[in-house]
């Protein structure tokens, strides 16, 4: 059974509020100001991370990741730069988190791995958190506290208020930051919703609040921006879901999501166990997920309704649900192995009924559109949200920020979270609720915004790029290493190889080549012995004066081979010279 809802989670510890002393130095200014600056999820979807500063106190608000492109290949996780922070650790007094979805605490095991900060989140995140921590062997020396809405944090000369709001995964936040320079509200991702799963709805109130007691600035989700209208409830799903289960009879059902929507999670078990379903799990960050949110109590799973994969053989198909990541397409998730019937214990068949219950990120679409058509070729039927009312967004639509600007009532506004199309829109609405145009911020990743009551600009800049993660490396994988992975993706790769006698500068074999995913050797015989000839060539006119500088004669062979290679067949594979000393 899961544990009671207010049971404290032994792995972390209660907060309430936290006052942390701190040493001053700076001579305060004539106007109080405050520094806002964005290390991540500006002009993108993903890696939320803004650092707010007040004299010598500084505190982070959440620390996410990027799932990677495209453009990125090899790429595991795309994290944002910390170097600001790692240049300025100690001054930082803590880490405060929103919610517990990847893209606002994806990056914080790493991050803690080189600036060890106490970090501050409700208890559902805290648990999320705390299992990353241990992955990453940090569990130890990190200090994880929680937190509940209505607290108030002290770090030196700033105060995080937490207020309750709704979003995809419960025990979300948004924050009102206060300094002696400003207040800021900032909304973290939500939404207006009356009628939650979890019956815990928005505190519009203290919004209103606070805008009465005067608000300088407000920071607001932009993911929805361009949608008019509101969003819509969570429990629309719901009975989306039951349509389909009824309609899916004798076959089995499989449904993707994301693994920290647990409100949906728990609308699938529900279904389920209503018409008499086992459900199984596929997919290691599902499985955990389900395991922390059932053990704090936030997701109710009746006794025996889950079994394992290998179980699943027990049960006929109409007996079965299947709850399984790789909404987005993600190369390796468990739906992507099954579209390609390459997971070892789930195999797609006619009778088969998948629901993709998310709507594709941007940038996602043809991955999922790849997915979906390979679920077809093998027989599945095949719902998602474009034909079913399957998924509901958890971002807030025009509508509701429109109102949240309404009550909130800001002197200054910044759109955070979105792509620049998103923060526009969020603009706009900003400028329609009276709010000037100078007095609208649309910043960047790397932008430092200065904030006093009377005034705001954005006229500085931090450090903040992109910092790759590939297998076990962090940061070691950089633009060049990816130009060349993309290029010998598009174009191969040339080996050319020749011995010569470093003493007499005399070559002792003819130059030969070798070619992957450029062209066949055998059937560019030609092509290949008019490349000899210039690699002779490049020799001779290297080597004349009776020097021998191989790192040149490389460089120059590299240059005048891939340059010809180019005008002979328009392709651009990378060229590597391999010159045996002998």
């Amino acid at each position: 059974m899961p544990k009671a809802k207010n049971e404290q989670n032994r792995s972390v510890r209660s907060a309430g509020v936290v006052s942390i002393p701190v040493k001053r130095g700076r001579p305060k200014k004539t106007e109080p100001q405050m520094k806002i600056s964005f290390l991540g999820g500006l002009n993108e979807i993903g890696k939320n991370m803004t650092v707010f500063e007040y004299e010598d106190d500084m505190i982070v608000l959440d620390c996410g990741l990027e799932f990677p492109d495209a453009s990125m290949p090899g790429v595991d996780l795309v994290l944002p730069d910390f170097t600001y922070l790692t240049r300025n650790a100690d001054r930082l007094r803590g880490v405060v988190i929103t919610h517990g979805h990847e893209d606002h605490i994806g990056g914080l095991a790493y991050f803690l791995k080189e600036v060890n900060a106490p970090v501050f989140a409700t208890r559902l995140t805290a648990g999320l958190i705390q299992g990353k921590l241990e992955e990453a062997g940090i569990d130890k020396i990190t200090t994880v506290n929680v937190i509940r809405p209505g607290d108030v944090l002290s770090f030196g000369g700033i105060t995080v208020e937490a207020i309750h709001v709704n979003h995809s995964i419960p025990d979300s936040i948004g924050v009102a930051i206060r300094c002696a320079a400003a207040t800021v509200v900032h909304t973290g991702d939500f939404k207006i919703d009356s009628t939650p799963i979890d019956g815990e709805v928005i505190d519009l109130s203290r919004f209103a609040e606070l805008g009465r007691e005067g608000v300088t600035c407000l920071m607001m989700d932009s993911t929805n921006a361009e949608r008019a209208g509101f969003t819509e409830s969570e429990r629309k799903v719901g009975g989306s879901l039951e349509t389909l289960f009824v309609h899916a009879r004798k076959k089995r059902v499989i449904v993707a999501t994301f693994a920290s929507n647990i409100h949906r999670v728990q609308q699938i078990i529900d279904v389920s166990h209503r018409m008499g379903r086992k459900v199984a799990l596929s997919g290691r960050s599902l499985e955990n997920v389900v395991s922390i949110a059932s053990e704090l109590g936030y997701l109710n799973v009746p006794q025996g309704v889950l079994i394992s994969l290998d179980e699943m053989r027990s049960y006929p198909d109409d007996c079965l649900t299947l709850i399984t990541t790789g909404s987005q397409g993600e190369p390796m998730s468990a739906l992507t192995r099954m579209a390609s019937a390459d997971h070892r214990k789930v195999h797609i068949t006619p009778n088969d009924a998948v629901i993709i219950s998310a709507t594709p990120i941007p940038g996602n679409e043809r991955t999922v559109g790849k997915v979906i058509d390979d679920l077809l070729k093998l027989g599945a039927e095949v719902y998602y949200s474009q034909m079913y009312d399957v998924h509901v967004s958890g971002h807030a639509r025009q509508e509701e920020l429109k109102l949240m600007l309404s009550i909130v009532n800001p002197t200054f506004f910044i759109p955070v979270h979105g792509e620049r199309k998103h923060l526009s829109a969020n603009a706009a609405l900003g400028e329609q609720r009276g709010i000037p145009a100078k007095n609208i911020i649309l910043a960047d990743n790397g932008t430092c915004v200065t904030l006093s009551k009377s005034a705001i600009r954005a006229d500085a800049s931090v450090p903040a790029g992109r910092i790759f993660v590939d297998g076990y490396g962090v940061g070691d994988v950089g633009n060049i290493i990816l130009r060349d992975r993309k290029k010998l993706s598009e174009h191969g790769l040339v080996v050319v190889s020749i011995a010569v006698d470093p003493i007499s500068s005399m070559i002792l074999s003819e130059p030969m080549f070798e070619s992957r995913g450029f062209v066949f050797v055998k059937d560019a015989e030609d092509l290949f012995a008019d490349a000899a000839e210039l690699v002779l060539d490049v020799f001779d006119r290297y080597t004349r004066a009776g020097r021998f500088d191989l790192p040149a004669i490389r460089s120059h062979l590299r240059d005048d081979l891939g340059r010809f290679l180019y005008e002979q067949t328009k392709r651009s594979p990378i060229v590597v010279p391999m010159i045996i000393e002998v």
